[in-house]
């Protein structure tokens, strides 16, 4: 993991420990390595309950909850995904938030509409998404470093939009 994406993990830990807040992920394309870089603080296990590793479609509508007709209509490599992928992420695993990714890491499998390269990422609550999509094609382990790096710090960006502890009391 490189050291931008460590700065993010000790924020994002923070906030949480902070918020006593919880979040998981549903990864597809990024196989487990946005969880590999939420846990890389001693210590998450307090707020980090897990992930889904939803590489086919038949997880994501099973264990996520995504819709079969959007996956038909849309394909995995969409906006709407990413964001059923976070709310379901959120009810599986009773977590406060989740951060999501689907998309192409290549080499191979890009389309016309979905060049490899591209993906798309969400984190946010059952109610409240936000989402991104990285588009460029640097090869498969920098896509994939480079959409975790992001990931993470929507996420954090996420998190500091949300009402503080102190906020809260006041």
């Amino acid at each position: 993991m490189d050291f931008e994406s460590k700065i993010f993990s000790r924020e994002i830990s923070q906030l949480l420990w902070e918020m006593d807040k919880t979040v998981s992920t549903a990864e597809s394309c990024t196989g487990g390595r946005i969880a590999e870089a939420i846990i890389a603080v001693p210590g998450a296990s307090k707020y980090y309950k897990g992930g889904i590793i939803s590489y086919v479609d038949e997880v994501k509508q099973q264990m996520l909850g995504v819709s079969g007709e959007l996956l038909a209509e849309k394909t995995a490599v969409c906006e709407e995904v990413a964001m059923q992928m976070v709310v379901g992420a959120c009810k599986a695993l009773h977590t406060d938030y989740a951060i999501s990714a689907t998309g192409i890491a290549g080499p191979g499998g890009g389309t016309k509409e979905n060049p490899v390269g591209t993906i798309w990422l969400a984190c946010g609550t059952q109610e409240r998404q936000v989402t991104m999509k990285v588009e460029e094609d640097h090869g498969r382990d920098i896509n994939l470093a480079i959409a975790t790096n992001q990931a993470m710090q929507m996420f954090l960006g996420f998190l500091k939009s949300e009402p503080q502890p102190a906020e809260l009391e006041g």
